[in-house]
């Protein structure tokens, strides 16, 4: 993408809208400005002057100020108001010489202000640098454009590269779990709809889409007997696999992506529980960061929907009933009331989620 240059801009043809009530002022201007080589459109009335902006499309405007019925002062504060029109720079013509009318002139919006009868040199002159004005603006917009453009792209490739390294983690992890790779895209899915369900905006949304699937990264670092074990842990097993948690941190740590900085929360924070009982710090409550606070549940739900080498899948309805009544293992006093509310209300759309989104795994929103 090129940007272009203010001396290309500066040789295009200038448009110059008269407009004037007298035959004879408007001729006379048309013929001075015709003579220094600008394209000219003439108007006589103030509303003819607005309809013929909009496809004259000016570059400046020649504004008497005396018209009947509509005056110069109405019609460049209408200039002014639309956007579309705004950036026009006018010239109040009258034949007035007091201080007061043109102040109002200026006031209403105008950008020069001259007095009858027209001297062409004065003309020429404020004509001239307005229109290099116009077209400076024309180039910074122009200009501005073209780099907000860039920067969206760069932000665009930037993210696409990030989802396709959080995809690189994700197969990473399903080397060592089979279940890991579909856990892990329908986890994304549900931690967005409970997030928008308890009211979270886009940004929080969109980071948490993208940060949850590496919950579960650090089991990279657990060993196969202990991840893979397919009946139940003893308490030195069971004290490595709680490891996956801060192992999961460390990979994550110091890092300045807002994705990368909420994955090293949920990593670390996801199997702490309300009411304390959970690991590895035993936080409660409020201090449980809120991302992992979501994580958390809909982990616990696809957990109990999924195949796993200690037990086989429940369905929803009794995945639903654990987490609300418990079993033994899982309790609602470990999740927080407030999401596990949320939860109920659009436990429908996770159970769709979880049918949908049953083979999949890639990020794909």
């Amino acid at each position: 993408m090129t940007v272009p240059s203010l001396s290309k801009l500066t040789k295009k043809s200038s448009r110059v809208l008269v407009v004037d009530d007298d035959p004879h002022a408007r001729l006379l201007c048309e013929a001075l400005l015709q003579r220094d080589n600008l394209e000219t459109a003439l108007a006589e009335t103030g509303q003819q002057a607005l309809e013929l902006v909009q496809t004259f499309k000016p570059h400046l405007i020649l504004l008497d100020l005396m018209m009947p019925g509509m005056s110069g002062y109405e019609v460049v504060k209408k200039l002014k108001l639309d956007p579309q029109t705004r950036s026009i720079p006018v010239i109040m013509v009258s034949a007035l010489e007091d201080r007061e009318s043109r102040l109002q002139g200026l006031q209403a919006g105008a950008e020069e202000f001259i007095t009858k009868p027209i001297d062409h040199l004065d003309l020429k002159i404020r004509v001239k640098n307005l229109l290099r004005l116009k077209e400076f603006n024309e180039f910074l917009e122009q200009h501005n454009q073209i780099l907000e453009s860039r920067v969206a792209e760069r932000t665009r490739a930037l993210h696409e590269s990030f989802v396709e390294s959080i995809n690189t983690l994700m197969r990473a992890a399903e080397f060592r779990d089979d279940e890991t790779g579909d856990h892990v895209n329908r986890i994304s899915h549900y931690s967005l709809e409970l997030a928008q369900h308890l009211g979270m905006d886009k940004d929080f949304c969109n980071l948490i889409f993208y940060a949850s699937p590496m919950h579960d990264i650090g089991k990279i670092g657990i060993p196969d007997a202990v991840l893979l074990k397919p009946i139940s842990l003893t308490p030195d097993e069971w004290h490595i696999m709680q490891q996956h948690t801060t192992i999961g941190a460390q990979i994550l740590a110091n890092n300045s992506s807002p994705y990368l900085r909420m994955g090293h929360d949920i990593a670390l924070n996801h199997h702490e529980r309300w009411d304390g009982s959970g690991y590895p710090n035993k936080l409660s409550g409020n201090s449980i960061p809120l991302p992992a606070r979501i994580m958390q549940l809909v982990d616990v739900y696809d957990a109990l929907r999924s195949r796993r080498p200690y037990k086989s899948a429940y369905d929803h309805d009794t995945a639903l009933n654990i987490i609300l009544n418990g079993d033994g293992r899982t309790s609602p006093c470990h999740f927080d009331p407030a999401i596990l509310s949320t939860f109920v209300k659009c436990a429908p759309t996770m159970h769709d989620i979880f049918d949908s989104l049953n083979h999949q795994s890639t990020l794909d929103p």
